[in-house]
């Protein structure tokens, strides 16, 4: 978004066009103005209804002012080239002062496939200093394929720009940087990957997961280790969040990151037979409260069919969700499209 020199415009970047290419997801970028210097970072989060109906949030901060944001919720629909965008409500704002404002009005967006890259101009309702914006977004998304074969070298292809490749959700264990990344893998691995570019407190963390295929697949490069540290316990009487079980933006489908969280669960369960578990889904602020509120009892649900199908006894475990209601980080992040797990008597 850009603010004026003692004022603030909002603006939008969207998703684009493609016919059958979806454009939700989550979109890094950047407006700037084309009379006026400075630059205003942003972060696009969108989905998609089945009518091709598009909603979702933008959040912007000023840029040498990281303290000032806005937060808005942005309806609209597909174009033939991309999409339109509406600002539909301010969802939160940081570091108001009485010398400034977000501009908000409409954005069109062109798309871009090849590069996964959204090109927006708003135009502004006509108050102050408001008038127009450019906007530039790109989406991480594997290009190359997601299955590799096993024990051979293969190169990886993402596109982004400015793209870092982490070994850990934690972002602490950077293995590449660029849009490929030439590895062997042994077994399916996740990879956690940023966007340097024009980079805000709410930049997304993408995960991307590679599955390998051929006999070599189950074959360890290397003895296992003598002993490893038993991962601490996930149980406890108060409401426990658990990070990596994570979901796709918009859907109770869980993420694959999820997987060794939910088998650990599950062992504990077993390991304690007596013991009864709550789920409590949780999910972010785009969209609509009331489907949020039916998205986190299925997100909830999900936990649950995975459990059951672990072997735990369904009559053990019972479900509530929260909706939008109580997020644990400021939006937009998709950390809060969150499950919880705790305890019953």
């Amino acid at each position: 978004m850009k603010i004026r020199f003692w004022c603030s415009l909002l603006a939008f970047f969207l998703a684009g066009s493609g016919q059958a290419q979806s454009l939700a997801g989550e979109w890094q970028g950047v407006e700037t103005d084309p009379y006026e210097e400075g630059n205003w970072p942003a972060v696009l989060r969108l989905q998609q209804n089945k009518d091709a109906k598009i909603f979702g949030v933008l959040y912007q901060e000023v840029g040498n002012e990281p303290a000032m944001t806005v937060t808005f919720e942005m309806q609209g629909a597909r174009t033939e080239s991309g999409l339109s965008l509406d600002h539909a409500r301010k969802l939160s704002e940081t570091g108001k002062t009485p010398f400034f404002y977000w501009c908000d009005g409409s954005i069109t967006f062109t798309y871009d496939p090849s590069q996964e890259k959204l090109t927006g101009n708003a135009t502004y309702r006509p108050i102050g200093d408001c008038d127009v914006g450019t906007f530039i977004f790109y989406r991480i998304k594997l290009k190359s394929p997601s299955t590799v074969p096993a024990n051979t070298e293969s190169t990886l292809r993402v596109s982004g720009q400015d793209v870092r490749w982490y070994a850990d959700a934690d972002l602490k264990q950077r293995v590449a940087t660029g849009n490929t990344y030439r590895t062997k893998l042994t077994k399916a691995t996740t990879f956690y990957l940023t966007q340097g570019y024009f980079a805000t407190s709410q930049s997304p963390v993408v995960p991307i997961t590679i599955n390998i295929e051929g006999a070599e697949a189950s074959k360890p490069t290397a003895p296992a280790p003598v002993a490893t540290a038993r991962p601490a316990p996930i149980l406890a009487p108060t409401p426990v969040v658990l990070p990596t079980v994570l979901f796709k933006l918009g859907t109770p489908e869980l993420l694959p990151i999820a997987i060794p969280a939910l088998d650990q669960l599950a062992a504990e369960l077993k390991a304690r037979p007596v013991l009864k578990l709550r789920v409590s889904g949780h999910t972010d602020k785009i969209g609509e409260p009331q489907k949020n509120q039916v998205l986190s009892v299925q997100r909830a649900e999900a936990v649950k069919a995975y459990l059951v199908k672990a072997g735990i006894a369904a009559a053990r475990i019972s479900t509530a969700g929260y909706g939008d209601s109580r997020p644990i980080y400021p939006s937009p992040d998709a950390r809060n499209r969150r499950v919880e797990v705790e305890e019953v008597k």
